[in-house]
């Protein structure tokens, strides 16, 4: 099925710059081609941009709310995010799988252009590649991309640089948190599909994880983020099949099915030399995973939220 990720998220896109003054966002035009939609770096940003990018990294293939919610014993905002497309929203659009790396610029890009450049592995197993005459892509950055940053996408998904919108917030923003924090779906769907689990059987998701204070500064961001999913996140799968392979499978899929698991992220991504690729590739997922068979009505449930890392990662205690 083509769901035509970039041309929904292109018309996402239009509707948020008509409100781009209540949004607190800014419109910047690349020269040689290409738009920036800054949510966070010179631009404040906010809650409704992280919104925004939420939905535009999901080509508008998911809900994505604020809700009321409750650690520590009090009150605290959430993150609910609902899709009955689940593997489009999530892994052919969400997931930040390209590091993109262009001169001194260095950004993690997400959303519905990935599908138009098709070269991770994933988009080769689960078959799916767009060749769309627009691109649109999330950036998690500091740094606002330069021409030769739009050359090198242009190139990769074969949308010219002028056809091309990338929307950008750094992690300590509230944009840029209220976006990654509402990743919890993709966390669980990006791991049972490593593990070997077939996506193409989750039918519907949902997810939710708290809003993570905004940080200091980027590193303690990714902290933060990063824990509100792995030890407060929690997802619901409405899937189709057998009973079996999901209680086999099961136990491997929460966070807590790391070694590394915990610990706050920033201790974790300390001992590993603060480098991604030496951490347990296990640990990213959230805490709680649920299964709801639709085919057997049976439900099961995996893991556990870790309020105690969670007070301190936000807390510093």
């Amino acid at each position: 099925m083509n769901h035509r990720l970039n041309a929904r998220a292109a018309n996402l896109v239009e509707t948020l710059l008509a409100s781009a003054d209540s949004l607190r966002i800014a419109l910047q035009e690349i020269p040689g081609g290409g738009r920036v939609i800054d949510c966070g770096v010179a631009a404040e940003g906010g809650l409704g941009a992280g919104l925004a990018l939420a939905q535009v990294c999901t080509a508008g293939l998911a809900e994505v709310s604020l809700v009321p919610g409750e650690i520590f014993g009090t009150g605290w905002p959430h993150l609910l995010v609902a899709t009955d497309h689940p593997v489009a929203a999530c892994l052919f659009s969400q997931y930040a799988g390209w590091q993109i790396g262009v001169e001194k610029f260095f950004a993690m890009g997400s959303g519905p252009m990935r599908a138009a450049s098709g070269r991770e592995e994933l988009f080769k197993k689960l078959n799916y590649k767009e060749t769309p005459d627009v691109a649109i892509g999330v950036l998690e950055g500091r740094k606002l991309p330069t021409p030769a940053v739009m050359q090198y996408l242009a190139e990769r998904t074969g949308v010219p640089a002028a056809a091309t919108t990338l929307l950008i917030a750094p992690t300590a923003s509230i944009a840029g948190s209220v976006q990654v924090v509402a990743r919890v779906v993709e966390t669980a769907l990006h791991k049972l599909h490593e593990i070997g689990f077939d996506v193409n059987r989750i039918r519907s998701a949902t997810g939710s994880a708290p809003i993570a204070p905004v940080a200091k500064d980027d590193l303690s961001g990714i902290g933060r983020t990063n824990d509100a999913i792995l030890y407060g996140g929690r997802v619901t799968l409405f899937v189709r099949g057998d009973d079996v392979s999901i209680s086999e499978l099961g136990p491997r899929v929460p966070a807590m099915s790391s070694s590394a698991h915990g610990q706050p992220f920033l201790a974790i991504f300390a001992a590993a030399g603060h480098d991604f690729y030496k951490i347990d590739p296990h640990l990213f997922s959230p805490a709680e995973v649920v299964f709801h068979n639709l085919d057997t009505g049976v439900v099961q449930k995996f893991g556990k939220i870790a309020p105690e890392v969670l007070r301190a990662s936000f807390f510093g205690e």
